[in-house]
């Protein structure tokens, strides 16, 4: 199995050449998914980011919901790309999703982060959510904008600047099948 790093390497040697990549984004049904979205969130949000020292990992994983974007080889997932996670709010039918990342070579894919999130919402919304929510990064508010979220307040979370958005549900059918998930092809470099 090739490694993020490897794909990173090949693509920059091919050029400009285009090939078509198949990505699978659903609930996480295997260890090594799980493994690998947990490997991805202290990648981004430890040492890129550095908002957190050593793990990411909080309370709420104890009952999330974890989905993750895969790329596919032949069909077949091969490696975690992308993950975010979906839980239960304190009020009556309220949703969070938290945690988004994408892993940095698959971030000019642009369609990765917003499958995401459609899965996330639309998981929820079978699930009986009547309200989703999330603390947004400020540089993420305009990918949210764009599929149908509203800001509700502008905030601060562990120091940085977010807006607590909230999802327009009517946008984002419920998805009863989390474990088949979304299928999405791209373009990009091989």
């Amino acid at each position: 199995m090739l490694c993020i790093d490897d794909l990173c390497e090949m693509r920059e040697r091919m050029g400009d050449h285009y090939a078509p990549v198949e990505y699978l984004v659903r609930e996480a049904a295997q260890q090594w998914e799980r493994d690998e979205a947990m490997a991805l969130r202290r990648a981004v949000f430890c040492i890129e980011q550095g908002i957190f020292v050593r793990d990411d990992r909080d309370a709420i994983d104890d009952h999330a919901r974890l989905l993750v974007a895969m790329s596919c080889n032949g069909g077949m997932p091969e490696q975690v790309v992308g993950t975010v996670r979906i839980h239960r709010g304190e009020a009556e039918g309220e949703w969070w999703g938290s945690r988004l990342a994408v892993h940095p070579a698959f971030r000019s894919q642009g369609h990765l982060g917003a499958t995401l999130i459609r899965l996330a919402v639309s998981r929820a919304n079978a699930l009986g959510c009547e309200t989703f929510l999330a603390q947004v990064q400020m540089q993420n508010v305009p990918l949210f904008n764009k599929l149908g979220w509203t800001v509700l307040e502008e905030t601060s979370v562990h120091g940085r600047p977010h807006a607590r958005m909230q999802a327009d549900l009517g946008r984002y059918p419920p998805c009863h099948d989390p474990v088949s998930g979304f299928v999405t092809r791209a373009k990009v470099l091989a």
